[in-house]
């Protein structure tokens, strides 16, 4: 459960996405893990890179950064300001690791070959923020390690963050997961649909129509009598007939 930024936290909204993935008939191998109560394993990778020296601390301000620094694919990259010392008079408010030119490339099994120069494209990167808590970046690898994941299907919207997790595993010595972004549902003006986007939730009490829907957006093509046929018929076929060669090859399109 990420629930790694509390001053975000919703109360109530871990168990509310638990109960709706029950309704739509996810099940899980075992107990929840809550990014939350990780603090310490997170910590201690920190640790592990420090001592490899491949961490540092960083005084900047957002301010500071945004004057000085270039756009990237996914924002501002970090003009380098502190990776060879603070400057005089400042203190530490976050840790960055450094990217040493590193260019990562690997195999998308929807999007294709994806390859990025984290230096030029995304800069030193954040592992603990300012406010003291662990970056996004860092808490997923150190997860995925933990649970043994490996295979990983999620939105296209993190396709760019997957070349700095990828970078953390080699770091830590971890074997890297394999990956397949499927593309994003976006409204007509081609915003993501979310909450921000003023998309609609999820509907427990339709859980089949709206998983026939999902099927249908990633290209299975289920047939329409299962649109309203019990959840785990429909499971059923989709464990049979699954392709994951039907996916479009985009990052993102529109949702009917």
């Amino acid at each position: 459960m990420e629930d790694l930024d509390h001053p975000r936290t919703v109360p109530g909204a871990a168990d509310s996405i638990l109960t709706t993935l029950e309704a739509f008939g996810f099940e899980w191998d075992s107990s929840v893990m809550y990014q939350s109560q990780r603090n310490e394993a997170y910590a201690a990778a920190l640790e592990t890179l420090q001592a490899k020296q491949l961490i540092y601390p960083c005084s900047c301000s957002r301010k500071e950064i945004a004057d000085s620094a270039i756009h990237g694919i996914d924002g501002l990259v970090y003009p380098g300001t502190c990776c060879h010392g603070l400057p005089p008079g400042k203190t530490a408010r976050a840790w960055r690791i450094r990217t040493q030119s590193a260019v990562i490339t690997f195999d998308d099994a929807i999007q294709g070959s994806i390859s990025q120069d984290l230096a030029r494209d995304i800069g030193d990167f954040v592992l603990k923020r300012a406010d003291g808590l662990f970056a996004y970046q860092l808490a997923v690898v150190i997860d995925d390690e933990t649970q043994g994941i490996n295979h990983i299907v999620r939105g296209a919207d993190l396709l760019d963050s997957t070349p700095r997790q990828i970078y953390l595993q080699h770091q830590l010595g971890y074997l890297s997961p394999r990956y397949a972004h499927i593309p994003v549902a976006t409204n007509l003006q081609g915003e993501k649909l979310s909450k921000q986007t003023l998309a609609l939730a999820l509907n427990r009490g339709d859980a089949s129509r709206e998983l026939w829907q999902a099927l249908d957006f990633l290209g299975q093509q289920p047939p329409p009598t299962l649109a309203n046929a019990p959840i785990t018929e429909l499971w059923e076929w989709s464990f049979v007939r699954w392709d994951i060669n039907r996916i479009p090859k985009v990052r993102s399109q529109p949702s009917q």
